[in-house]
């Protein structure tokens, strides 16, 4: 007898990479935060611009030599999660006004301007979790490329 199995009454899609917690670890974070969006039919941003923010968090105040970061992206209904995971548990982020004059100490406040919820989440020592909501909508079509995906022009 053939019995089919219940499709999820609430589509659930994820994606996760280790990466090294180095400039480039952060930079490919955003890179494939946003071919996964993409691939998914979502916006990119401000996704990209937060995964961006809390890469460089882990990259710079999270960074254990030898210990990589994990991004996770989770979409459960219309909600996105955004999770980044290091193993400097023992340094919190704390959300701070940065001085007038300072070059850095942006980021979180940025996450807190462009995220519905975000906040932290202390794991099994040494590790800690950033994380980030967002409510979404269908990203919009746009025009088609001409290129391939990630390329850029040449000359700049």
């Amino acid at each position: 007898m053939n019995q089919k199995t219940a499709e999820p009454a609430i589509p659930v899609r994820n994606f996760s990479a280790r990466l090294s917690p180095t400039p480039r670890g952060a930079r490919l974070a955003r890179l494939l935060t946003a071919e996964q969006l993409r691939s998914w039919g979502l916006p990119l941003d401000p996704a990209r611009q937060i995964v961006a923010e809390l890469a460089v968090n882990a990259a710079t105040h999270g960074r254990v030599p030898g210990r990589d970061f994990r991004l996770t992206l989770y979409v459960v209904a219309d909600t996105l999660r955004i999770e980044v995971t290091d193993t400097r548990g023992e340094h919190l982020p704390r959300l701070r006004p940065a001085g007038s004059e300072a070059e850095s100490g942006r980021g979180l406040l940025l996450v807190e301007a462009l995220a519905d919820r975000w906040g932290v989440a202390e794991g099994r020592f040494p590790r800690k979790t950033v994380w980030a909501e967002l409510r979404l909508t269908p990203a919009e079509p746009g025009p088609p490329c001409s290129g391939d995906v990630g390329a850029s022009p040449r000359g700049t």
